[in-house]
């Protein structure tokens, strides 16, 4: 799709250190960062589509074969690809808009986006609190229903796919284990080896949308 790997060697963490939650909150110039760092992207992959790998999942779960997607994903590229919002539990929260972090309201990327790029002020709800992209910051609390919903899914499967995950941030790297002990076959498609892959029934270290376009007939 066009948007840089984060964790694998190389990716973007290798390079830029995380913002810590607690940092953005006690810092002005952490908080500007984060929205430096975002508009940055913004305009880096604005563009990006959904690929035929996340077309492949979607045709998975329209036919009844996926009964959900966990995703620690916040690009919103599954619901894009046709993954209805129901389907898609999002474990570190959605990076397509914005929430105030103390009165929840919601609030759309554009007008702030175009707001920081003139003054580079970060954002301030009229309530007085921080707004921040909806996404799960390193050191921020994981949301608890995503959480909940994703346990539910994971011990009623009978077949678990881990699709393009490093599996090596917890909690979410935690699914895949609690399937295997539920009964669950595991299959990990992913480029690089993974910590998990000693678990696993099926292990494919290849590219994910020829894989799983390969699996569901898709082609490009």
């Amino acid at each position: 799709s066009g948007i840089p790997d984060f964790r694998s060697p190389g990716g973007f963490w290798s390079t830029h250190r995380p913002i810590d939650f607690q940092d953005f909150l006690a810092r002005e110039e952490m908080r500007r960062e984060a929205w430096r760092r975002k508009l940055a992207f913004e305009k880096a992959f604005h563009a990006a589509q959904p690929n035929r790998g996340h077309r492949a999942i979607a045709h998975l779960v329209r036919q009844g074969k996926a009964s959900s997607v966990i995703t620690q994903n916040i690009d919103g590229l599954h619901q894009q690809s046709g993954v209805p919002g129901e389907k898609v539990i999002e474990l570190h929260g959605n990076s397509t808009y914005a929430v105030c972090l103390s009165c929840k309201r919601r609030f759309e990327l554009a007008p702030i986006l175009a707001a920081f790029e003139v003054d580079e002020q970060p954002p301030e709800c009229a309530c007085g609190g921080f707004i921040k992209t909806a996404t799960i910051s390193f050191g921020q609390p994981m949301p608890v229903k995503a959480m909940q919903d994703a346990e539910v899914e994971t011990k009623a499967c009978d077949l678990f796919l881990a699709v393009g995950s490093s599996l090596v941030v917890f909690p979410a790297a935690g699914f895949p284990v609690i399937a295997k002990q539920q009964g669950a076959r595991l299959v990990i498609v992913n480029r690089d080896p993974t910590e998990l892959d000693r678990l696993a029934d099926l292990v494919l270290n290849a590219e994910i949308g020829e894989i799983l376009g390969a699996v569901t007939g898709l082609g490009d």
